[in-house]
């Protein structure tokens, strides 16, 4: 299959790209490399070092024989995007390339701005190049679990059947998002979702979890493949910032209570998920929603599980809490489903499998890396 990874120089699109290459795909990488522009610009770096997109691209078929397309270019430029599809001719596109921070999207009216309209204009983009050009191709585009907030009802995968003064439909699942960027995430899945009644498009969303890990298969065959750490206050997940500061000896800051509770996914799963969804892919005028995740965690167990796992490496760490920079509940009903995924054969990895291998270890190797000034929240929602 011919797969076109959107946003593949990116921490999801570059492992996905990596694992489709290794399983047989034909593979081409689209990414306008903003990411490594906004991390200048506010002065931040992941934690593991990052290649140059070529560099890492070359030792991948140095390493295997096997050759990734490169287009290097916007996808809010339809004019690139349209040459772009048509020199490739994918029988998929893999949908990574947003901007996926909820703390960037709200520093001001500019970065808010800036995420919905990269967001929400480059996804109208690829459907207009799939529905001019591609029909039959599948969107597998990425979601994030962020789009349902957190209702007091269990969370179904997409839409709800509803009983309402004597009738009944099945309706998208009602959207709570919690930032400027989980709003565009919603003005994406209601596009898509139009596109595919009006257009007969196939797509498939994944409502994704929180990402964790370094290693995959791939990822781990060469220092010049390996993936983002990213534990700053704007790109940083808590999962991640807790590693980092347990490394350096920081206490781990738990924001609020710590009751926030998040569904969360290894990243070998992540990129599992996508090939599960290629495999068998929606029909024409389907519109799939796929909860992607494994497990449930509430922010302050996780510190517990990183500072209980940080012991077994003699690192003696505290846990701290602090103000909450968000607006959100801190204490609240969360239990999400999350059937369609493992019915299609996602076999999962556990946190307590993950912990020390693929993110404190890195954590440790890397920890001369940090920056100290970059571990405490910096953006807040007021």
């Amino acid at each position: 299959m011919k797969v076109l990874v959107i946003g593949g120089d990116g921490y999801c699109g570059w492992a996905t790209a990596l694992h489709l290459s290794n399983r047989g795909h034909q593979v081409g990488i689209l990414d306008s490399l903003v990411r490594r522009h906004w991390d200048n610009e506010l002065q931040i770096s992941t934690l593991t070092p990052i290649a140059p997109i070529q560099q890492r691209i070359q030792r991948w078929k140095d390493l295997t024989g096997k050759s990734i397309d490169l287009f290097i270019g916007d996808i809010c430029n339809y004019d690139f995007l349209l040459k772009s599809v048509l020199q490739f001719q994918p029988d998929a596109i893999v949908h990574f390339g947003e901007q996926r921070s909820a703390p960037f999207s709200m520093i001001d009216r500019e970065h808010a701005v800036l995420t919905q309209s990269n967001n929400v204009i480059g996804n109208l983009n690829i459907l207009y190049a799939i529905k001019e050009n591609f029909p039959d191709c599948h969107l597998v585009k990425l979601g994030t679990m962020g789009e349902y907030g957190t209702p007091n009802i269990d969370i179904e995968e997409g839409y709800i059947t509803i009983e309402h003064n004597g009738r009944k439909d099945t309706l998208p699942y009602p959207k709570q998002p919690g930032s400027f960027y989980h709003l565009s995430k919603v003005h994406d899945s209601h596009n898509i979702h139009f596109a595919c009644k009006v257009w007969g498009l196939r797509a498939t969303d994944l409502n994704q979890g929180v990402v964790y890990g370094v290693l995959t298969e791939e990822t781990g065959m060469d220092e010049l493949l390996i993936n983002r750490l990213d534990y700053d206050g704007v790109y940083g997940t808590a999962l991640n910032r807790f590693c980092i500061q347990a490394a350096v000896g920081h206490p781990l800051t738990v924001y609020g209570s710590g009751g926030q509770t998040r569904a969360f996914l290894d990243i070998r799963d992540t990129v599992r998920c996508v090939e599960l969804a290629l495999e068998k892919p929606a029909n024409a005028g389907e519109f799939r929603v796929f909860n992607q995740f494994t497990e449930m965690f509430n922010v302050g167990d996780l510190a517990n599980q990183v500072k209980k796992a940080a012991s077994t490496l003699g690192l003696q760490v505290e846990v701290q809490n602090i103000e909450n920079p968000r607006i959100e509940k801190e204490e609240h009903y969360f239990n999400a489903k999350n059937t369609n995924l493992l019915d299609l054969g996602l076999q999962p990895h556990l946190l307590s499998d993950s912990l020390l291998d693929s993110l404190l270890n890195f954590a440790t190797k890397y920890k001369h890396r940090a920056d100290l000034n970059e571990i405490m929240p910096r953006v807040k929602w007021k």
